[in-house]
């Protein structure tokens, strides 16, 4: 059932139409960073009468996989996929948070052998269970050298953490080279802060989507996207098409992003 309404509109016409918005997505307008918030898994799940979250958990897992291969296809630089939260971890009930975590050590070793692709772990491992952090950390140490799309895996994360470990990571690191407060008070910087991001030494995301007709942040990348242009997509996250995807690209394409200017 749920495989049939995954499928629909796959005939020549949908490839037809894909084809036309990828030509018209005009040369220089890919985002080199996207950030994809996957929402209405459960919801998906529910709607098509499975027993458990953990189908739609693992159906939206699966999207996120054929997610990246259209970003790659492309050429998106940098993919983030916000998989878990903090919140997640305090407020999930113990059984679908343990089957999400089964799902992405899942998702993250399978990524880890993809092509030349990167993964990388954002978030607090010290939050996870140790299997999973287990799995994260020989994902990034597998492809570590890899030059390819580079997969930002947000589990354990919270946008307020991390500004918070952030800032924690400057102090420490001022007060072992001997600093004051007072010289640290004078001469932090908005860059200074970016550098000490789980992300630091990326490139802020340029569009951030989201699956489900929602409109929040709910903690993602709160430092990052200050400046980011922002899509909503009404689709259940394990139903998104990549036609949903490249309207999202051909919009953003057509955005005037002055940063303030």
């Amino acid at each position: 059932m749920g495989d049939g309404r995954r499928r629909g509109g796959r005939g020549p016409l949908y490839r037809l139409y894909g084809t036309l918005l990828r030509r018209h997505i005009p040369l220089g307008g890919v985002p080199a960073h996207v950030a994809m918030m996957i929402d209405g898994n459960r919801r998906w799940a529910r709607q098509l009468g499975y027993a458990t979250a953990a189908d739609g958990h693992r159906a939206g897992a699966a999207k996120m996989r054929e997610f990246l291969g259209w970003c790659d296809e492309v050429g998106v630089k940098v993919v983030s996929l916000y998989l878990l939260s903090t919140d997640n971890l305090r407020k999930r009930d113990s059984q679908e948070l343990d089957d999400l975590i089964e799902i992405i050590a899942e998702l993250a070793d399978e990524l880890a052998d993809e092509q030349d692709w990167r993964v990388q772990h954002v978030g607090r491992a010290d939050l996870l269970p140790d299997e999973l952090a287990a799995v994260l950390a020989a994902a990034e140490a597998r492809t570590a050298q890899h030059a390819g799309l580079h997969v930002n895996l947000a589990v354990g994360y919270g946008g307020r953490g991390e500004i918070v470990d952030a800032v924690r990571s400057i102090i420490t690191q001022h007060d072992a080279e001997g600093g004051s407060l007072e010289e640290l008070a004078a001469s932090l910087t908005p860059e200074q802060i970016g550098e000490h991001l789980y992300t630091g030494g990326q490139p802020d995301p340029d569009l951030v989507i989201r699956t489900s007709g929602e409109q929040r942040l709910s903690d993602f990348l709160l430092w990052q996207s200050a400046h980011s242009e922002f899509y909503f997509v009404e689709a259940l996250g394990p139903d998104l098409r990549e036609v949903d995807f490249l309207r999202a690209i051909r919009d953003y394409a057509t955005r005037d992003r002055r940063f303030g200017r």
